[in-house]
C-alpha cells in the first residue's frame, strides 16, 4: 500500500476520537457528517479492526481505536513539526521543553548553558529533571537528555552526539595531607582514607587508574565513607576526611583555588562518555535541534 492511503481516514479518525461524535468533528473539520463516518469506515475496513464502540450519546474508543489513536496523533505531530521546520527553515524555539541531567553534572554544568539559552529564547519553557536513574527519553516524553554511561546510549530510536569523556584524577585537601601525608604510589592508598561514591545497590563505584601505554586499572577500594552524590564527596575531601578519584569537571574551581590537590597525577585517566541523547522523531523540532546545538557547544568537561 502506498503511504498516501495510509494517511487516509486518519485526521477524521483523531478529530472524532476528540470531539466524541461524527458531527462535531465534521463540524470541526468543515466537511460533512456522512463523509466522516464513511471515512472512519473505509479506515476502519482498511485495518480489519474496529475503533469506535457506536451508541446514539457517544462515539467510546475500543481498545485497538485507543492503541490506535495514540499513534496517529503522535505521527500527526511529528509531521507538524516537520512541516514546520521545512518551511521555515529554522524558527524560533518556543514552548515547552523536557530535559533531563544527571544531577551533578547538570546543575554544574548544564544550567549555566541553559540559563544563557533561555535569555536568549524568551517564549522558551524548560522542564529540567535531575536525577541519576536510567530514564526512557520515549517512554517520559523527553526531548534532550545528557548521560553519563559507559553503555550503549543510542538504538532504539534515539540520535546522540558524543561529548567526550570525563578526566578523572585523584585528589585530596591540603589538611588531610599534611596530617596524613600524601601517598607516592597506588599501593600506599590503601593507607589512606577513601572517600568513595556508592550506588543504589549498595555497590561502589570502582576506581580506575591509568597506566603508561595507555593501561587502565579498575580496582574495588575499601572506603572510610561511601557517598551516593558526588557533590558530598566533593564536600567530604575538602572537610579533610580523605581522598577520591574525581571527575574535574566536578572540581575544576576547588583544584583552582587550591582548596584541593591532585595526587598521583601519573595516573589519572578517562572516565565515562558524555552523550547528548533525543528521541529521533523529536530531531526536526527548531527547539530541540537549537538546544542540541547549545549544549554541543557550551558545555565544558574537561
Amino acid at each position: 500500500m502506498i503511504p498516501s492511503e495510509r494517511l487516509k481516514g486518519i485526521e477524521a479518525f483523531v478529530v472524532s476520537a476528540d470531539t466524541g461524535s461524527f458531527t462535531a468533528a465534521a463540524e470541526r473539520l468543515n466537511l460533512t457528517g456522512s463523509a466522516i463516518s464513511k471515512g472512519v469506515a473505509r479506515l476502519e475496513a482498511r485495518l480489519g479492526s474496529r475503533l469506535f464502540e457506536r451508541t446514539t450519546r457517544r462515539l467510546a474508543l475500543t481498545d485497538q481505536g485507543a492503541a490506535f489513536y495514540s499513534t496517529c496523533v503522535r505521527v500527526l505531530a511529528e509531521l507538524g513539526d516537520a512541516e514546520a521546520v521545512l518551511a521555515a527553515h529554522k524558527t524560533e524555539p518556543v514552548g515547552r521543553l523536557k530535559i533531563n541531567v544527571p544531577v551533578a553534572f547538570g546543575r554544574i554544568q548544564v544550567m549555566p548553558v541553559l540559563l544563557d539559552f533561555c535569555r536568549r529564547h524568551p517564549n522558551l519553557r524548560p522542564e529540567i529533571s535531575f536525577n541519576d536513574r536510567f530514564v526512557d527519553l520515549i517512554e517520559e516524553g523527553v526531548d534532550v537528555a545528557v548521560r553519563i554511561s559507559a553503555s550503549d546510549v543510542g538504538g532504539n530510536g534515539l540520535g546522540r552526539r558524543a561529548l567526550g569523556h570525563e578526566h578523572l584524577v585523584f585528589c585530596a585537601a591540603p589538611a588531610y595531607l599534611a596530617r596524613c601525608g600524601t601517598p607516592m604510589s597506588v599501593e600506599a592508598l590503601a593507607e589512606h582514607d577513601c572517600i568513595l561514591y556508592g550506588r543504589g545497590d549498595g555497590s561502589t563505584i570502582d576506581w580506575r587508574f591509568g597506566y603508561d601505554g595507555g593501561t587502565v586499572e579498575q580496582r574495588t577500594m575499601t572506603g572510610r565513607m561511601t557517598l551516593g552524590s558526588a557533590e558530598a564527596q566533593v564536600g567530604a575531601v575538602r572537610a579533610g576526611f580523605g581522598i577520591a578519584q574525581l571527575a574535574t569537571w566536578l572540581i575544576r574551581d576547588e583544584l583552582r583555588r587550591g582548596e584541593l590537590v591532585e595526587i598521583l597525577p601519573g595516573h589519572a585517566t578517562a572516565g565515562l562518555p558524555l552523550h547528548l541523547v533525543w528521541p529521533r522523531s523529536r530531531q526536526l523540532n527548531p527547539k530541540v535541534d537549537a538546544f542540541v546545538e547549545a549544549l554541543a557547544d557550551g558545555l565544558r568537561i574537561a
